[in-house]
């Protein structure tokens, strides 16, 4: 009895509690980093118009302020902890010109600027709330320099009438989470650690430090270490895109992404790739297209919205969860409007001068037609398969140009009808607004000239995810087209990059259905559909991630009040930066889940070309170098991602390229000497030849080493001893033509295979190689030759101090 009585007692005076950290937990912030509470000091202090566009420099030295103060702080007291004041007392204030007693004005802007970008966290707070009605003692324990009269003021701006039982600033008490606030916190309040709990975002303060003193840790971190490792590659590009805007500020649209996120059942990856990356970018757009239709309408105006198909597939998807049955998704494509739109001969010469290969049938399928003269003309290729440029260039003497004019009259008429079916009332729209990923609006000229032939006065407004700006000056003074990356967000150099990488993009976005070629009243005539089966899956699951982004962003928004449309131009940058670090710094597992996808470009050929081939661009780099590599016309469609199979290094110096930020003279090859070779000849004697060897930037040594065939050489021989005896040999290329200038430029580029290599007198494994005398060599076979000249190319690295 008497036992069970000193249990009951010990139980009665056992106290629970909930602590729960401030900053990033309870708390978050409608910014990127915690950074952007300095970016918007530097606002709102005044000193951004004092001393304009400095606005890096003012966060770095608010940074580098703290660290002072800690470390001054750590010497003087044996703790890092400091007030908001202490910081800024090691702030540069002449710099900014400021003087001394100007300072505190800094901490009241800080303040401030914390009001504003914080919010109280709806699901931390219905979890405070349950564990305050279940009994239990909450508060909060942070590691702050806010002392904790200004933490409350914080907290109760953020959720009025908010209560607590404790509170507990770290530098009130000298010592952090880390160190003995928690001791202290326990002592104090007579909590039982045992029968705690401790809820945070830092491993090291909140969940080792409560796990220290015994407290129950719950871990709620602000992303998953890959989103996080996103978020990174992100600011990275959004500083180096787009130089000069203030890399923190984005008005919450990535505190959105977390919490959407953090909200969101575990899917596949390809789920939480449209979740976390595509459906951000996708509902911005969608917040663009909004204000464009918004822009066109006005008094007597009737405005329709179009999805041009099939890129166009998920915004209309997107835009039909958001705002309902209100826009049409019309399957209209370069070759069906440019063929529609014609009546001359030339539309049908510019599409083909665009088309990679195509063939009789494909060319009848077309046109509808297929004169004997054009079924001479693809009769005299191999295979029947010509170039698209030959056969623009021949068509004028091929056909006739009635048969053309008779050709897209018909079609426009087919048109005309499907755009009745789809738009209703199209005849008494006055605007119609195309919605597309992009580029050039060549879909929309096309249309106006096919409503210019009908008689219809209706305008054409482009809305396009990526722009290329320059090519809209020839639309009519009517007729509108505006990017929401335009090249007011990012240089026209840059765009084009994204451009040359966004195949990537077309394929995740687009329905899973062929391409149009004709139209039967309401009815699309498609294409047949060479893409894989399990490639259409995996976009669909992808698509799928990026719809539940858009459904649940704007519920989410409300709940933390974030507005990361307000502003479209930090939009557009900010969904820049998030689609760049997808299309040019992808992660592995990216590359795994994205790599195999197969591009149909519906243009003449059935064929799937592939996205990455980074062999491709190794033997690019051996033959040609770096920057020649980087300007390489596709295949491969995702360019970027072939440099990023090899390596992420590789990936980021290609960005660097497309930024203009990649010094020729640090990165590209320099002589370092000349090495004698050996030409050994089928049916001649052996000969020595000089040349030259080239350094890169990297550390690679380059040899070419030009071949006519009246040479007759068989055999090369390579003396590795006299420049590199022990190094890593990364292929022998070859580059053919018939004279030397265009061999040197030819973007066809074969690898010996490397078990046609002899190593005489030296030992190698796979790429590595070491030598055993110094007669050793590097036995080269020439292969036949079908051009009058050969350039044999060799990429080494050497290794140790074999370089001489």
């Amino acid at each position: 009895m008497a036992i069970a009585t000193a249990g009951a007692e010990r139980r009665a005076k056992i106290v629970s509690a909930w602590s729960f950290d401030v900053f990033d937990t309870f708390l978050v912030r409608a910014c990127t980093t915690p950074d952007g509470v300095f970016e918007r000091t530097y606002e709102l202090s005044g000193i951004s118009k004092t001393c304009p566009n400095v606005s890096a420099s003012f966060v770095q030295h608010r940074i580098q302020a703290e660290a002072r103060a800690r470390r001054t702080a750590k010497e003087k007291r044996g703790a890092g902890e400091v007030r908001i004041e202490e910081i800024y007392s090691c702030f540069p204030s002449r710099l900014f010109g400021l003087a001394r007693h100007h300072l505190n004005d800094l901490v009241e802007s800080e303040f401030a600027a914390e009001l504003e970008l914080c919010r109280a966290n709806p699901d931390m707070l219905r979890q405070y709330l349950d564990m305050k009605r279940a009994g239990h003692r909450v508060g909060f324990i942070s590691d702050t320099y806010w002392d904790s009269t200004s933490l409350a003021r914080l907290l109760r701006t953020c959720r009025p009438a908010l209560t607590w039982d404790f509170l507990y600033a770290s530098c009130d008490h000298g010592s952090s989470k880390s160190e003995t606030l928690f001791a202290r916190y326990l002592a104090n309040e007579g909590i039982d650690a045992s029968a705690s709990f401790h809820v945070g975002d830092n491993d090291r303060a909140d969940i080792k430090g409560a796990k220290r003193h015994g407290i129950r840790p719950r871990y709620c971190p602000q992303a998953t270490p890959q989103l996080a490792s996103t978020f990174q590659r992100e600011t990275t590009l959004f500083e180096l895109l787009c130089q000069g805007a203030p890399p923190q500020l984005d008005y919450g649209a990535r505190t959105l992404r977390r919490m959407v996120a953090a909200r969101s059942a575990e899917k596949s990856p390809a789920f939480h790739l449209g979740m976390t990356v595509l459906g951000p970018v996708m509902t911005a757009f969608d917040a663009f297209i909004g204000r464009r239709c918004e822009e066109v309408a006005g008094s007597g105006r009737r405005v329709a919205l179009g999805f041009l198909g099939r890129d166009g597939f998920l915004p209309h998807r997107i835009w039909q969860e958001l705002h309902g049955p209100t826009s049409a998704y019309l399957e209209i494509n370069r070759r069906v409007s440019l063929i529609a739109s014609a009546d001359t001969m030339q539309p049908l010469v510019d599409l083909l001068s665009k088309v990679l290969k195509i063939d009789a049938a494909t060319f009848r399928d077309m046109v509808k037609i297929l004169p004997p003269k054009a079924a001479a003309f693809f009769a005299a290729f191999p295979d029947g398969i010509a170039p698209g440029e030959d056969l623009a260039e021949a068509l004028p003497e091929l056909m006739d140009a009635g048969e053309i004019v008779e050709l897209a009259a018909t079609l426009r008429a087919r048109l005309l009808t499907y755009l009745r079916h789809m738009i209703p009332g199209f005849d008494d729209c006055t605007d119609l607004v195309l919605a597309d990923l992009g580029y050039s609006g060549s879909v929309q000229k096309a249309l106006r000239r096919v409503f210019d032939l009908a008689g219809l006065k209706i305008r054409l407004h482009g809305a396009y995810l990526l722009s290329l700006d320059d090519a809209f000056d020839d639309l009519s003074d009517e007729d509108s087209a505006a990017g929401f990356i335009s090249d007011l967000v990012v240089t026209p150099h840059v765009k084009r990059m994204l451009i040359r990488n966004v195949a990537l993009l077309e394929q995740v976005c687009c329905s899973g259905d062929g391409s149009v070629r004709d139209y039967d009243g309401d009815q699309v005539l498609r294409e047949i559909n060479p893409r894989p089966a399990s490639q259409i899956a995996l976009t669909a699951e992808i698509q799928a991630g990026a719809l539940a982004f858009a459904e649940s962003a704007e519920n989410v928004a409300l709940d933390f009040c974030l507005s990361p449309y307000a502003a479209p131009e930090i939009a557009a940058r900010w969904c820049t930066a998030t689609l760049a670090r997808l299309l040019l710094l992808p992660h592995e597992d990216e590359l795994g889940m994205l790599g195999g996808l197969k591009h149909d470009v519906n243009l003449g050929t059935h064929a799937l070309a592939p996205m990455i081939d980074s062999d491709f661009i190794r033997r690019q780099i051996t033959a040609r170098g770096f920057s020649a590599a980087c300007t390489s016309t596709a295949p491969p469609m995702w360019l970027a991602g072939s440099f990023a199979d090899l390596s992420p290094s590789n990936a980021y110096l290609y960005t660097l390229f497309g930024t203009n930020r990649l010094p020729a003279d640090v990165f590209e090859e320099s002589p370092c000497g000349q090495v004698q070779i050996g030409l050994f000849g089928a049916n001649t004697e052996a000969t020595l030849d000089t040349v030259t060897l080239y350094r890169t930037g990297l550390g690679e040594l380059r040899l070419r080493i030009p071949i006519s065939r009246a040479m007759d050489v068989a055999m090369i021989a390579l003396p590795l001893p006299k420049f590199a005896a022990e190094g890593l040999l990364h292929g022998v290329t070859i580059q053919s033509a018939d004279d030397l200038r265009d061999a040197a430029k030819s973007q066809d580029v074969t690898g010996l295979a490397p078990e046609s290599l002899v190593y005489a007198g030296m030992q190698h494994n796979g790429a590595h190689y070491r030598i055993e005398n110094d007669d050793a060599c590097l036995l080269i076979p020439v292969a036949s030759m079908t051009h009058d000249i050969a350039i044999y190319s060799v990429a080494i690295t050497p290794l140790g101090s074999s370089f001489k």
